[in-house]
């Protein structure tokens, strides 16, 4: 009798651990993420990881530049925003009246590399005010060559690459550089995929362009970088540069956005506090700069907070 009472147990217990297990699956389905194309790669290296422990979920990541992510976002269309700049408050604003609330973690830190043709032999470093005097918007039709910028550059067309104006990396640098977000000359080549820009830079001996550094660190043989002085004479981007923020002023962090909406879903939530333990060494892999291992602990911290409170607010409106 005993035996068959402990077969019985064990067969409930079997059959209760695996709906268990049936009942995690069919929460979790699947996780959207969208946004920007210089966070993409640090997230899909985190998806890939997580999808070998996790092979029924489904991770999509899309890559429609940081304003493009906000807008599917902050609409409630995605789980998580890739973001290369804060949210805008008019971003947020959208938010509110959707009804969503968002978390912003820091996840890896970027520097913006200033790249230029192999051939270029004349500007191997630029200041902030040179790079001002291209960029900015008044420089439009009349800025077009070299000796305009430096009278001991050649007399030759600029040829100017870009980011797209949807990507957080373009509003950073104008932002930067320029003083104001999003104001920019309009007369550039400009793309949402970085491997264009590369191969504009890398084709065109008087080409100019700027992008996430590690897409400079995977270009590095058809590229030159080039160093900028921001004030304390000319500084090259190097993980020690930008992690110590002496690449002034174009080092920066990259963020994820989780919404309220999305952490009801569990496996959104373990999706987080695995991008947040492994985030460190992927971000190096890709070539970005990882936090400390305290400013990890304190994201997953502020993500652990904002789960309770947003857990708290859904049960008290039920």
């Amino acid at each position: 009798m005993k035996k068959v009472l402990f077969i019985t147990a064990l067969a409930f217990s079997m059959i209760a651990c695996g709906n268990k297990k049936g009942q995690k699956g069919d929460e979790s389905g699947s996780i959207s993420v969208d946004g920007s194309s210089t966070v993409y790669p640090i997230t899909e290296a985190v998806a890939e990881e997580f999808r070998s422990e996790k092979p029924k979920v489904n991770v999509t990541i899309g890559v429609s530049g940081t304003g493009g992510g906000f807008q599917k976002f902050t609409r409630g269309e995605t789980d998580i925003s890739d973001a290369s700049r804060e949210i805008k408050d008019k971003e947020a604003a959208v938010a509110k009246e959707n009804g969503i609330n968002f978390v912003e973690l820091e996840v890896a830190y970027d520097g913006l590399a200033v790249v230029i043709n192999p051939e270029n032999d004349w500007a191997k470093s630029f200041t902030v005010e040179e790079l001002k005097k291209i960029w900015e918007p008044a420089a439009q039709g009349k800025i077009t060559k070299w000796s305009q910028v430096n009278p001991e550059w050649p007399d030759e067309e600029i040829h100017l690459f870009g980011p797209g104006v949807a990507s957080g990396t373009f509003d950073y640098f104008t932002e930067a550089i320029v003083g104001e977000s999003g104001a920019s000359r309009g007369d550039f080549t400009a793309s949402e995929d970085d491997n264009v820009l590369v191969q504009g830079v890398a084709g065109d001996k008087y080409g100019l362009g700027f992008f996430g550094l590690a897409y400079y660190e995977a270009n590095s043989d058809k590229l030159a970088l080039a160093a900028v002085d921001g004030g304390n004479g000319p500084i090259t981007p190097s993980a020690e540069t930008v992690n110590n923020g002496t690449y002034a002023p174009l080092s920066r962090p990259l963020f994820i956005y989780v919404s309220s909406k999305a952490i009801q879903n569990p496996t959104v939530v373990e999706f987080v506090n695995f991008y947040l333990d492994e985030a460190g060494s992927l971000a190096k892999d890709v070539g970005y700069f990882p936090l400390t291992e305290d400013e990890y602990a304190e994201q997953k911290a502020k993500f652990e907070s904002f789960v309770k409170e947003n857990k708290v607010e859904d049960n008290k409106s039920k």
